[in-house]
């Protein structure tokens, strides 16, 4: 294969062979992921919009979970339409300059995601543990810096990754065997030495997974000590609801991270693992909000009161 220099990428031609090469699987596969991008672009914005009309929800949780809605709304616009174009047409070509900007973004996204679940699991151990004093602990001015400080290291690791990448040379033509143009396989189509960039990838992802998996663990260590300290069960129980639907996040998020960096790459796990990666990228985007929507009694009770008669009035009006 004939390589280019880097200043030459917009010469790099690539093919995504997609989620399935399967004809008859195509058009099922393109109403599932249609259905699912739609479900997740209608609760995503709706738990924004709930939150942002609702004055009992401006509260620092619901503040986090709006950003979160958000940044998972984001990161299936970012996934999903590719995926879909791959299903619905015979070219699965795309450029060099848009597979980058798709991995970007989706990596912006993905850790500035990982962080805002540690950031929501620190606001619970201050509101479990300092009720009284939760809204002066968490002051607008300290959830906007941390959200601020989330989306900011998002993007810092995601520009010094992508800049590790684009000091590779590549073939002008490569075929990945992937939906998406993640970094695993936009370094199989570099004909250059990898092992600098994939030394940076494997620093940035350590110290992003351990991190916020440091935080979370410890947070709810303290949250456990704290709910272990009230003597009635009725207590407790309301104590660890505030926690539930964030558990269910966190499980799910970390659990498809790990298995996908953690399982050993053998061929015959390829097909899993791609699968897995269809959850991480395009289910759980769905999920989120679905979980926090059916297990949260105030933003249930929002969604039964708030009639459409009044919500595109009060939206008209902010505008």
């Amino acid at each position: 294969m004939l390589s280019i220099e880097r200043n030459q990428s917009g010469m790099v031609t690539l093919i995504l062979l997609g989620f399935s090469d399967n004809p008859e699987l195509q058009i099922p596969l393109f109403l599932v992921f249609l259905v699912i991008y739609i479900v997740t672009v209608v609760g995503n914005l709706g738990i924004i919009i709930i939150i942002r009309i609702s004055p009992k929800l401006h509260t620092p949780m619901y503040f986090f979970l709006s950003h979160l809605s958000f940044v998972d709304f984001c990161y299936s616009t970012v996934v999903t339409p590719k995926l879909l174009e791959n299903l619905a047409m015979e070219d699965r070509t795309i450029s060099f300059r848009a597979c980058i900007t798709q991995f970007f973004f989706a990596c912006v996204f993905v850790v500035t995601e990982t962080f805002m679940l540690a950031v929501m699991a620190y606001d619970r151990v201050v509101a479990i543990s300092n009720p009284l004093m939760y809204t002066v602990a968490m002051s607008q001015t300290l959830c906007t810096l941390l959200v601020t400080g989330a989306y900011a290291w998002g993007i810092l690791s995601s520009l010094i990754i992508i800049s590790s990448l684009l000091s590779l040379s590549f073939c002008q033509f490569s075929v990945l065997d992937n939906f998406l143009c993640e970094y695993s396989a936009i370094r199989s189509a570099a004909c250059s030495d990898a092992s600098v960039s994939e030394m940076i990838l494997f620093t940035f992802a350590t110290f992003n997974e351990v991190s916020t998996l440091v935080i979370i663990l410890t947070s709810y260590l303290l949250i456990l000590a704290t709910v272990l300290q009230i003597h009635s069960m009725s207590g407790r129980r309301k104590a660890f609801s505030t926690c539930t639907s964030h558990l269910m996040a966190i499980t799910i998020f970390h659990g498809t991270i790990l298995f996908l960096y953690c399982v050993p790459r053998d061929q015959n796990l390829k097909e899993e693992i791609k699968v897995a990666s269809v959850f991480y990228t395009v289910v759980i985007p769905m999920l989120n909000p679905l979980i926090y929507s059916l297990r949260n009694k105030d933003v249930k009770e929002t969604v039964n009161n708030v009639k459409v008669t009044k919500i595109l009035p009060q939206l008209i009006y902010s505008h």
